[in-house]
């Protein structure tokens, strides 16, 4: 009997696998955290064999060169890939063995990148599970735009193709495991439900049910933004990525705070944004530790600039700096728990700002009040309807066009809340009065605003 194990990332939108038999196993795109995975196999009483990747990920740093290291296991990376250290190249239709009866056979299925690589484990010869990575996801497929401009509309042919063929070389009943499609920005659109078969995609994946020519078209139209970040991913992993260290950073206290503000690093606040907008260190900014904190501080922070992390607890610090490891944030330079009254020098004050629902703005509007709204979705959000006389700068953007924000007391909302948190803390951060309003837009139209669609 084989066994698959499911490692989930929810702030990333990503999953690794751990799969095998009684005695050894493989790992599948393995994350950056690597004891992970190693006590997934520890528990399961197994031996790492092999390590492989789908493809050399864009959105975030592998553990698996570490982990191959470490586990002494063969590291299977598709052979077209382009990398700097030395691995075991997989070809279309090579396979290894994992454990008795238990084979890992490689299928060529290119699109998400021109080498991306499939994984099926066949049991007794019969395929009992296929890893699919950036290929054929829940109900879409991995972008194809995130390699090079002139290669997306080839590629997203090659998705297609690539999709018919593991729906024509598997049977229905063979679970489909991706990496990527659980609010991963490597998916092309966000998938419905976290499990699916090769025949519940033949009947609903675009990929498998629309002509090449219409898919292509589609698919391109509905790419959204990639996160800067990923500009970084590719080239660390190709480079071969460094053993993570994950050891407590330097405690701060309110004197380092402010110095570590003063000379322009960046100070992150984890709690939640009730807490923040209650009362914060002045010049600080909000990503909710339970929130996509890797996926927005890492597109929203200039690379490289150092970051000190602030939160209620150890713990969360250490989660924070876990996920953000995952991305290449390596080390942060200072970290400080507690209460907020304790990071700040005596003689000075927490700052806040008020938060506010649909129906306030409606009543702000009414008054006569002259306020600025800000809407920080994304372009593929707002043409689907925003708010009449709103201004229009996504959140991943306001960092570095903070100067086009109209004069006046801004309302600034998102979708949900989370990223309007944001936002709200970088202006607050910059001297502008501010208003987050927490709410989902749906009750834009019930507070009686005008929502008009592009």
């Amino acid at each position: 009997m084989f066994f698959v194990d499911t490692l989930e990332f929810e702030g990333l939108g990503n999953r690794s696998y751990l799969a095998g038999g009684s005695r050894g196993a493989v790992a599948v795109d393995p994350p950056r955290d690597i004891d992970q995975v190693i006590a997934a196999a520890a528990k399961r009483g197994v031996r790492i064999a092999y390590v492989a990747e789908t493809h050399v990920h864009n959105d975030y740093v592998t553990g698996g060169l570490e982990l191959a290291r470490v586990t002494g296991a063969a590291y299977l990376v598709p052979a077209g890939a382009h990398v700097s250290f030395a691995r075991t190249p997989v070809a279309d239709g090579d396979t290894v063995t994992v454990d008795d009866g238990l084979v890992l056979r490689a299928i060529a299925t290119p699109g998400h990148t021109p080498h991306h690589t499939s994984y099926v484990l066949e049991e007794g010869g019969r395929a009992a599970a296929a890893f699919t990575g950036g290929s054929l996801l829940i109900g879409t497929v991995g972008r194809p735009d995130l390699v090079e401009p002139r290669l997306t509309e080839q590629l997203a042919r090659a998705q297609h193709a690539s999709a018919h063929r593991l729906a024509d070389e598997l049977d229905d009943e063979v679970p489909v495991l991706p990496t990527h499609g659980f609010g991963s920005f490597c998916s092309s659109s966000q998938a419905e439900g976290d499990a699916t078969t090769i025949g519940r995609e033949r009947g609903s994946n675009d990929a498998l049910t629309r002509d090449v020519d219409t898919f292509v078209a589609e698919l391109l139209a509905g790419l959204d933004d990639v996160p800067a970040y990923y500009a970084h991913m590719g080239p660390a992993n190709a480079a071969g990525p460094a053993p993570v260290d994950l050891t407590p950073p330097g405690r701060a206290d309110a004197g380092e705070i402010a110095s570590r503000l003063a000379a322009g690093e960046w100070v992150v606040d984890l709690r939640s944004r009730t807490a923040f907008a209650e009362g914060h260190v002045a010049g600080s900014f909000n990503f909710e530790g339970e929130g996509k904190l890797a996926t927005y501080l890492a597109w929203l922070i200039p690379w490289g600039r150092p970051v000190t992390l602030l939160a209620e607890t150890p713990e969360r610090i250490a989660d924070a700096q876990r996920e953000l490891a995952r991305v290449g944030i390596d080390r942060p330079a200072a970290a400080a728990t507690g209460d907020p009254a304790g990071w700040i020098r005596a003689g000075e004050e927490l700052a806040s700002f008020p938060r506010a629902v649909f129906a306030d703005l409606a009543d702000a509007r009414e008054r006569g009040e002259e306020v600025v709204v800000l809407d920080v979705r994304r372009d593929s959000e707002r043409a689907n309807g925003f708010v009449a006389g709103s201004v229009h700068i996504p959140v991943h953007e306001l960092y570095g066009r903070l100067g086009e924000v109209p004069s006046g007391t801004v309302w600034v909302h998102c979708a949900g809340g989370m990223r309007a948190a944001i936002a709200a803390s970088l202006l607050d951060a910059a001297g502008r009065q501010v208003v987050a309003v927490d709410d989902g837009f749906d009750a834009a139209t019930d507070a009686g605003l005008t929502v008009t669609r592009a």
